[in-house]
């Protein structure tokens, strides 16, 4: 990155480009309060932002500290370069993203009114009442409290009353949550990768045999749970594999490193060394940083990684064989 300016301010209105704020961005008196924040490109801000509304027109942008806006943040369509938030972001209305050309990356949980995202990762959860997820990876939880649309995207797990999915929805964790039966578009495939062998995948390495991606069918795989009290009558839809993933645990103990990944990429932030998988197939150490997990979840939403399905066949003897 170029050689950037330090910046004071105490206007309404600020323009950062080519600018590293020391502290932080916060109001000083009622005035500021309604104060807009606009970044250009390459700023890096060392601390905490509050701003009534938060535009990004282009990359590269790094905020160290935590993000909260009365009214928007808001990512243009047309932005490029990498767009960090470090810590949670929040917003009292929405959080947009349609930038397909940029790297979005989102370190901690983001809580809004409505998110809707493109393109982006996700590193905790999103919480919010309307969210709408395009070739996303979400590592947390997705909870919308009202509606939830999910289009090419991993997620660790989401809950929301109404879920529309379509294309590929892959879930990291084995059960999932809505009120209303899941509405899928025509050749949509809600994918369950619990199982599946990660951490083989990050290596490069073959696969365990137990291992594999499971097809969830909306209809087979859903466990209605009816919840009443002398007022409320809710009825709760989980689509699990739980099942599955307890028969495969007791043939094989390896979790196939599945919690490391996932750990590394939630506490990227947070820790003091880098660690790793062990060798990969040169040989050398598969180590998680955070630039290489970004990759490879992001391969993974992709179809670029061939992770193969689960056979599912097992037998009561072999049981009996483990635990002699």
């Amino acid at each position: 990155m170029k050689e950037l300016k330090e910046v004071r301010f105490n206007e309404q209105n600020i323009q950062l480009q080519d600018n590293v704020v020391k502290g932080s961005i916060l109001p000083e008196k009622i005035a500021e309060l309604g104060r807009t924040i606009t970044v250009k490109g390459d700023t890096v801000v060392e601390g905490p932002v509050f701003a009534s509304k938060l535009t990004v027109e282009n990359g590269s942008l790094d905020i160290h500290g935590a993000v909260f806006t009365q009214i928007e943040l808001y990512v243009n369509t047309d932005a490029t370069g990498d767009i960090t938030f470090r810590h949670s972001v929040g917003s009292a209305d929405s959080v947009t993203s349609r930038g397909r050309n940029c790297k979005l990356v989102f370190h901690s949980d983001i809580n809004a009114k409505s998110v809707a995202l493109c393109n982006a990762f996700v590193a905790g959860s999103i919480y919010a009442d309307d969210i709408v997820l395009e070739n996303c990876v979400v590592i947390g939880g997705v909870f919308a409290a009202q509606e939830l649309s999910l289009n090419n995207s991993v997620v660790g797990t989401f809950n929301a009353p109404i879920v529309n999915i379509a294309q590929t929805v892959s879930l990291l964790l084995p059960s999932a949550f809505s009120m209303e039966p899941i509405i899928a578009e025509p050749g949509a495939r809600l994918l369950n990768l619990s199982l599946a062998d990660l951490g083989a995948l990050f290596r490069g390495v073959p696969q365990s045999p137990t291992s594999g991606y499971i097809e969830m069918s909306l209809s087979d795989d859903e466990v209605k749970t009816h919840l009443i009290n002398e007022e409320v009558q809710k009825t709760i839809r989980s689509y699990t594999v739980v099942g599955k993933v307890l028969a495969v645990d007791l043939l094989d103990t390896d979790k196939f490193q599945n919690h490391f990944l996932l750990s590394a990429v939630g506490l990227s932030s947070q820790l003091l060394k880098t660690y790793d998988l062990g060798p990969d197939k040169d040989g050398n150490p598969a180590t998680l940083s955070f630039d290489r997990l970004y990759a490879f979840f992001f391969d993974l939403m992709a179809g670029k990684l061939d992770i193969q399905p689960i056979s599912g066949k097992f037998s009561i003897s072999q049981f009996a064989e483990k635990y002699k």
